[in-house]
């Protein structure tokens, strides 16, 4: 029975919103209870690899960070490469209002931010960490509403996370890299075509890519590029049919068989180990502190008026169409939900101070947890009287 009540809970949609959630509050307990030496000391604990003169020291958080996260960048690649070839995004009609809609939610919430932290050099830095949607947590809200959420709802907030993830990748790549080492982003740039005459081999064993991903992952490490980007580009080369067998995939099998590990392990851990913050002697004034006041204020007043407001105009200037069976208010429920930007906010904070010799993580989670929060229960709440009711056997 508790084996078959598991299986029951993993094929849940709404599991990994529930995991991460869960993995959140434990890490909140950690730090604000007599555990919390322990908690930092785990997250601290140096972890060491070294093969000859090749050398990666890290703390366990960064190999968190650094490390699984590049993995779940992976996913994303794959998930993207199979939506631009035979999914969603392949047609571009429904391209352009999940497209603009993700442009909207993430530049009104970087100007918001900026406009609440003006004046200061370092603050400014974080202006990019309430443009992030967290799709897992967004999905999961989404279930706990069932038979009421349209098919074309989730299509559009899963196509707008997809532009929203390409966005957030962009970002780090451009705006939080530092101290470039041109030998080791010479020896990832020559990754590339190696991995690309892989593919055109019509190689299909997926040992030889991960092996020059991992070359291209450490060399990104040491090149002051963020190494999650190595995630995002191996999944361009994984080959999307197998030249001997038209009805095999390997990038769809990769993508699920990645999907358990990602969802109910790497963000969950991911959430464990960043979310640990001390409230002790917390309270109102802190949140009104410039830099959590312009997060929160980005993922639940850009979010919204942002992704909602890009929306309208496409479809008032005639670029694109709302989803079929979703109403305006439907698209404001979704446009909150954007707001929930908790994993990914909290990976774009964990490098925007990092140069900066700046202690601002208080700051930063405080401001993504509190956002998120009030996001993710004005969304449930629009959505849950805005949503009709249908019976359970209509389908999606």
């Amino acid at each position: 029975m508790p084996v078959k009540a598991l299986d029951r809970f993993l094929n849940l949609d709404a599991a990994g919103g529930i995991l991460l959630v869960a993995a959140a509050a434990l890490a909140l307990i950690f730090a604000n209870s007599p555990l919390a030496g322990y908690y930092d000391r785990l997250v601290d604990l140096p972890v060491e690899v070294r093969i000859g003169g090749l050398q990666i020291a890290k703390p366990l958080l960064l190999w968190i960070n650094d490390g699984l996260m590049a993995v779940f960048f992976f996913l994303i690649g794959l998930e993207l490469k199979r939506e631009v070839l035979e999914g969603e995004l392949r047609d571009l009609s429904k391209v352009a209002l999940p497209a603009l809609g993700a442009l909207g939610g993430m530049l009104v919430p970087a100007l918001v931010y900026l406009a609440i932290n003006w004046g200061d050099p370092v603050a400014q830095r974080g202006w990019a960490i309430p443009a992030a949607t967290d799709i897992a947590f967004v999905l999961g809200i989404l279930a706990l509403l069932g038979s009421r959420v349209p098919l074309a709802l989730k299509v559009f907030l899963v196509s707008l996370a997809i532009f929203d993830d390409i966005g957030a990748i962009v970002i780090i790549a451009a705006f939080y890299t530092d101290d470039l080492s041109m030998t080791s982003l010479i020896i990832s740039l020559a990754c590339l075509p190696l991995l690309l005459m892989i593919n055109r081999q019509g190689i299909v064993s997926l040992t030889p890519y991960v092996f020059v991903g991992l070359v291209m992952w450490v060399a990104l490490l040491k090149s002051g590029v963020h190494a999650t980007l190595a995630g995002a580009t191996l999944a361009a080369f994984i080959p999307i049919k197998d030249p001997d067998n038209p009805r095999r995939s390997p990038l769809k099998e990769l993508e699920h068989d990645l999907h358990g590990s990602v969802n109910f392990a790497i963000l969950p851990i991911f959430a464990f180990a960043n979310a640990g913050i001390s409230l002790g002697g917390a309270n109102l004034d802190y949140l009104l502190h410039p830099v959590p006041l312009g997060i929160a204020a980005g993922l639940f007043i850009g979010k919204q008026v942002g992704v909602f407001s890009f929306c309208w105009m496409a479809v008032k200037l005639g670029l694109a169409r709302l989803p079929q069976g979703v109403n305006w208010l439907n698209l404001y429920g979704a446009s909150l939900l954007c707001g929930v930007g908790f994993t990914m906010s909290l990976f774009i904070g964990s490098l925007a101070f990092e140069q900066t010799g700046v202690n601002r993580l208080f700051d930063e989670r405080l401001g993504i947890i509190a956002g998120s929060l009030v996001c993710g229960i004005c969304g449930y709440l629009v959505l849950r009287f805005t949503l009709k009711k249908r019976p359970e056997n209509d389908g999606p």
